[in-house]
């Protein structure tokens, strides 16, 4: 733990799942990222946290593709992101599912229409009885009730909606997945059944999850380790204790601050 290396390979000899070297974002004159490196092994819940706009979303948006850094090397599932061509893009994105804040749904396709998108996109061939059976798996692999998939978004609650966007982002079967904010917008009773269902879905399914939250509990909760986002870049990468450990600023008043001490004392 510590300050981030430049190895693409892993202390157990494994190549990371994600890989981000020398990773600059700007906008204008704006500098988001500078120098930026991370590692994510492959099975392990690794939270980003860090102040606001410290482009945290940014970094997810960039290792996906929505977002072109100005300079910097990007691997996904041993993959090089940068300068794709689409139909490639399109086959390396097959293999992870997003859920986005606010659940990114489409309004005007029911729960179990949302989570058919992907599985059209990709595989067209598929015949509507299969693919109400897959949505309805997937629905209820979130937990959402039976009589879910017919209803719109516009009839669900926050924690509805977030369920639902998972259901769609685990559509095809990914082996990594992508979620910013997930428990944002929800009661502490209901971040805390999302918290218990992603590290279950991780669990059964063995996936790798890059979770951006500022939510001390989620924290504590699920994530294998944590990378602080700070000064343009990763500052260090770790378990909580680990980073307990350093005296770096920011840290110390994220994790020890009154909303800290909560969340740890729980």
């Amino acid at each position: 733990m510590g300050l981030m290396g430049t190895s693409p390979i892993l202390d157990n000899g494994e190549t990371p799942i994600i890989s981000v070297r020398g990773l600059k974002n700007s906008f204008g004159d704006q500098v988001i990222h500078e120098g930026l490196d991370l590692d994510v092994r492959r099975g392990e819940i690794l939270g980003v946290v860090g102040g606001s706009g410290t482009g945290k979303s940014v970094l997810m948006r960039s290792v996906i593709g929505l977002q072109k850094p100005t300079t910097g090397e990007i691997d996904v599932l041993g993959e090089n992101m940068i300068d794709r061509t689409e139909d490639e893009a399109k086959n390396i994105r097959r293999r992870w599912g997003i859920l986005f804040q606010n659940g990114a749904l489409f309004s005007t396709l029911t729960v179990a229409e949302n989570v058919e998108v992907p599985i059209r996109e990709y595989f067209p061939f598929i015949r509507p009885p299969l693919l109400d059976e897959i949505a309805s798996y997937k629905i209820a692999m979130t937990g959402l009730p039976t009589n879910a998939g017919p209803k719109y978004p516009s009839e669900l609650s926050g924690g509805m909606i977030k369920r639902a966007g998972l259901a769609r982002a685990l559509a095809l079967d990914p082996e990594l997945l992508f979620l910013d904010e997930p428990t944002a917008g929800l009661d502490p009773i209901a971040a805390q059944g999302f918290d218990e269902l992603i590290l279950g879905l991780k669990e059964r399914l063995g996936l790798t999850v890059f979770l951006i939250t500022h939510d001390l509990d989620t924290l504590y909760a699920i994530c294998d380790r944590v990378a602080v986002i700070a000064d343009q870049k990763v500052i260090a990468v770790g378990t909580i204790e680990e980073l307990l450990a350093l005296d770096h600023p920011w840290i110390q008043e994220y994790f020890n601050g009154p909303r800290g001490r909560a969340a740890k004392a729980a």
